[in-house]
């Protein structure tokens, strides 16, 4: 042997030692424990908002108490001052109102999302409710130059109208009234053109489901329809914007597609004029759509199939979109831009860090980073998250995301199954905090958009009607499950399954109709009698009634059909642990549903753990609730699915309540 051979035998000898003192290769140490905190406290700060003249910044951040409340400071940098006072259950949306001297949130009370609109002024901090109605909720906030218009369901709990509210005295007058068929969907059902009037409404016809979209000339003028789409995708009429001359307006249509387009129609002939932005894969979002505040042209698009991707019409901006694409990594969006159109606010999202905001100066070219809302993620080791097609027994393709444990090897790996809401809701490549604490406790974590999720095209949501619980939409999960342990990525003996809402009813349809698949489920505001949350459904979701019943079945009226696809009548089938949270004032799926899930499994002697939080809805959005569950949760998975966990202790401030 040499001596530069010799040299290498010892080289190679020491670098052996080296590994083996302080480990194997990254691939088989797992990352260290995410504190909860870091991942379910308050962000730090979040949502910035710009003011309408440039020269002052808006946004979210905890009080002294630890309540989410509106901070302003200047645009340029320096101190900001708290200038709502939420005393309790945190401000999530807030607006600037057009004179930039007021802010307007929405705060409902205790989770019964019967929502208010509040004016703050912000040199007096002084704070008043506009809409100070009992049990009436407000949706559609539409500010203008010398009132708001807000929807109310005032008059009729089942209707929404929309009325102007006076800033300065309060009064609250009627200003467009609800032709009978404008129903809630997801809050954008009113459009108003350029000068501030209502010109637009997507309406539902009661007798065969078709969506309606109808135009009016003026206040005064009747309300004609111009559109319909019989039978349509859940995005068909939804209102993006008028053009600056109210003559066209730009909508959601699957007309000639499976999927929904952007397009362009004449206000009086609903004629389409121009077709704007499509995606054979996947539909455009009315929040994917950047529409210039003052031309009303639409200047870029997203779609979205796996990951979302930018679509530059306006030549005016392909700089900026260009300077701000190479300034950070993730997906920018725009949301916010003062009234000269000269300064923005750009929002970077990936699944694998903390939201990123930048100011960004148009004139000079120029972007800074503002803040991140948990700066804290960027000190830990957080999972990638990995689109994928999973194909179900019968060839359809299903768009999925598999996060795995960083640092350990994709081999028979714990897995939970995490399952979105909705149905009509989709999982996104977006950061989730649930999927990284998941991740982080070494947990393979697999999300379906099984058919019936929206965003994939009509034929992909409809493929979804009737489907639920012994169908098709539940069989995909089961074959992304059996996809998983044939990849040899998840153990078959420690597979969990855990959703809220609908994904909560998944886990109990799970549990009971594929009994040997689950080790454990977790149902979060879970339905589990579908006959009882179809006659429990909220007097301003009560029209929607042949929507939902075209998704789930006429379970209301046909008994024998409701006791197949409803977990509560197959609770023997259950075999394995269950966890059931629950806010106590959801007007979504009300207690009672999970009060008759867990009171089932007790009286046949099956394990249950059931916590209720007091003054929480539909889901949990006070930290320390939040706190509080995902610290159940973690110890709970941990027994049956043997992953590690952050030791659970009492949260000062939590409502919950083990039942």
């Amino acid at each position: 042997m040499n001596k530069l051979q010799s040299f290498l035998a010892v080289a190679l000898f020491v670098f052996a030692t080296i590994l083996a003192a302080f480990g194997a290769p990254a691939e088989s140490a797992p990352a260290p424990l995410i504190p909860r905190d870091i991942l379910f406290g308050n962000p730090e700060r979040a949502k910035p908002l710009v003011s309408p003249d440039g020269s002052q910044l808006a946004y979210l951040a905890p009080s002294a108490a630890g309540v989410m409340n509106v901070w302003v400071g200047p645009w340029d940098g320096g101190a900001a001052v708290q200038v709502t006072r939420e005393p309790r259950r945190g401000i999530e949306t807030f607006y600037w109102t057009p004179d930039g001297k007021g802010i307007l949130s929405l705060r409902d009370s205790a989770g019964d999302e019967n929502f208010h609109v509040f004016l703050t002024d912000i040199s007096s901090k002084l704070t008043r409710d506009l809409t100070p109605f009992e049990g009436v909720r407000a949706v559609n906030l539409i500010p203008r130059a010398s009132d708001i218009l807000v929807g109310l369901n005032l008059r009729n709990r089942a209707l929404f109208e929309m009325y102007a509210v006076d800033p300065i005295t309060g009064a609250v007058r009627l200003d467009t009234e609800n032709p009978g068929d404008v129903i809630f969907l997801v809050g954008n059902e009113w459009l108003a053109d350029a000068s501030g009037e209502i010109r637009a409404v997507r309406a539902l016809d009661f007798k065969d489901g078709s969506t309606v979209l109808k135009t009016r000339e003026g206040k005064d003028d009747p309300w004609r329809e111009i559109a319909r789409w019989p039978g349509g995708g859940v995005f068909d009429g939804d209102l993006v914007g008028f053009a600056a001359d109210g003559r066209s307006l730009f909508v959601l249509s699957g007309t000639r597609s499976d999927t929904a387009r952007v397009v362009r129609l004449d206000a009086r002939t609903g004629a389409e004029l121009e077709a704007v932005a499509a995606d054979p894969r996947c539909d455009v979002w009315a929040l994917d759509v950047l529409l210039h505040p003052d031309t009303r042209r639409v200047q870029a698009w997203a779609a979205q199939f796996l990951k979302r991707e930018w679509n530059v019409l306006d030549p005016k901006i392909a700089k900026d979109f260009d300077r701000l694409g190479k300034f950070r990594n993730g997906f920018f969006r725009i949301v916010s831009r003062d009234k000269a159109d000269g300064k923005w606010i750009a929002a970077y999202e990936t699944p694998s860090g903390p939201v990123s905001f930048a100011a960004y100066d148009r004139i000079s070219g120029t972007a800074r980073h503002l803040f991140d809302d948990r700066p804290g993620l960027a000190r830990q080791t957080l999972a990638e998250v990995q689109p994928k097609l999973i194909t179900a027994r019968d060839g359809l393709k299903l768009p999925s995301y598999l996060a795995l444990p960083p640092g350990m090897k994709a081999e028979k790996l714990p897995l939970v199954l995490y399952v979105h809401g909705g149905p009509t809701a989709r999982d996104e490549w977006i950061y989730d905090p649930v999927v990284q604490l998941l991740a982080n406790r070494g947990y393979a974590v697999l999300q379906v958009n099984y058919r019936g999720s929206v965003g994939f095209g009509n034929a992909f949501q409809r493929a979804g009607d009737g489907q639920i619980g012994v169908g098709a939409m539940q069989n995909d999960l089961t074959d992304a499950v059996r996809w998983a342990v044939r990849e040899g990525i998840a153990d078959p003996a420690k597979i969990g399954i855990a959703g809220i809402s609908y994904g909560g009813y998944a886990a109990l349809a799970g549990l009971t109709f594929t009994p040997d698949l689950y080790a454990c489920g977790v149902s979060v505001c879970g339905p589990a009698n579908i006959k009882s949350i179809l006659e429990s459904v909220p007097a301003y979701l009560g029209p929607l009634k042949s929507l939902l019943g075209r998704i789930f079945g006429d379970a209301e009226h046909d008994e024998a059909y409701n006791r197949r696809i409803s977990p509560l009548f197959h609770v023997d089938r259950i075999r394995v642990p269950l966890f059931v949270a629950q806010g106590a004032n959801d007007p979504r799926c009300p207690m009672a549903e999970s009060d008759s899930i867990v009171r089932a499994m007790r009286e046949r002697g099956l394990p249950v753990t059931y916590v209720v939080y007091t003054d929480e809805g539909h889901g949990f959005k006070r930290p320390e609730n939040r706190m509080d569950y995902y610290g159940r949760l973690e110890e709970f998975l941990a027994g049956p699915l043997g992953g590690r966990f952050e030791p659970r202790r009492d949260v000062k401030g939590s409502t919950a309540e083990l039942k």
